[in-house]
């Protein structure tokens, strides 16, 4: 389970965030696009946006489904 505490700076405040166990593999972006991108040097991955629709909440809820070392969470303040 990802861990609040050790949050990506980058990730935007909010529920949703990624934390700094995460290796880029690519599978949160292609589910999440619009609220997801990598960092300058590529070496992880954060929340640009948190979810405002439905669909976007879909969307986030399939990232953090598809990470595999679970470094998504949606416990955030």
């Amino acid at each position: 389970m990802a861990d609040k505490s050790s949050k990506q700076p980058e990730n935007v405040p909010g529920k949703y965030y990624v934390d700094q166990t995460c290796v880029p593999c690519n599978d949160c972006i292609k589910e999440a696009p619009s609220l997801m991108q990598y960092n300058d040097d590529e070496s992880h991955i954060f929340f640009k946006k948190q979810p405002t629709t439905p669909a976007e909440e879909k969307q986030a809820k399939a990232a953090m489904a598809m990470c595999p070392v679970d470094a998504i969470g949606d416990d955030g303040e």
